[in-house]
């Protein structure tokens, strides 16, 4: 994980045993992102996929494991929350970036940030740079990145096990 002062950014990098078109597929359909977008402990239910520049990702992300209901209970969280990305480049298979609206946080008027996300062939098979803009404080950008490295290894996983969109 890199971040950038200057522009206020994370980077989060992994590289996976696979293709590009495949990695692309498993996120940019709905049964890829189910397959592994939640964080340990929620699921994720696909409402929408328009994947166009303007188009919309809707999903409702679900808590169910008892320590992740417990933080979100504890924070003033609900259990479930919709959430919406709005697609802003659509490149395939090498590029995908999107602006995500947080509007689920207490006390905070709503804002979007964005992400970009690279998709690279390389020697171990391919190599996935995300760069997401920073939250409005330290704290929700910690969890913002601690959430998507998660996700990232569970895209790894999904990977390794052969399983989601061929």
């Amino acid at each position: 994980m890199t971040v950038s002062p200057e522009t206020q950014s994370v980077r989060i990098e992994r590289t996976y045993p696979t293709t590009a078109e495949h990695v692309w597929r498993l996120w940019t359909t709905g049964a890829g992102i189910a397959s592994w977008w939640s964080p340990d402990g929620f699921t994720v239910e696909v409402n929408k996929l328009d994947l166009r520049p303007g188009g919309e990702l809707i999903y409702t992300m679900t808590a169910t494991a008892p320590e992740q209901i417990a933080f979100m209970e504890g924070a003033g969280l609900p259990l479930r929350t919709e959430s919406r990305k709005t697609f802003v480049e659509v490149d395939e298979p090498a590029r995908l970036s999107y602006t995500s609206l947080a509007d689920f946080i207490p006390g905070v008027e709503p804002y979007d940030f964005l992400t970009v996300v690279e998709i690279r062939p390389s020697a171990d098979g391919v190599h996935v740079v995300m760069t997401m803009d920073a939250m409005h404080d330290e704290e929700w950008t910690q969890r913002l990145t601690a959430g998507r490295g998660n996700e990232l290894d569970n895209l790894g996983r999904v990977i390794g096990a052969g399983s989601g969109p061929a």
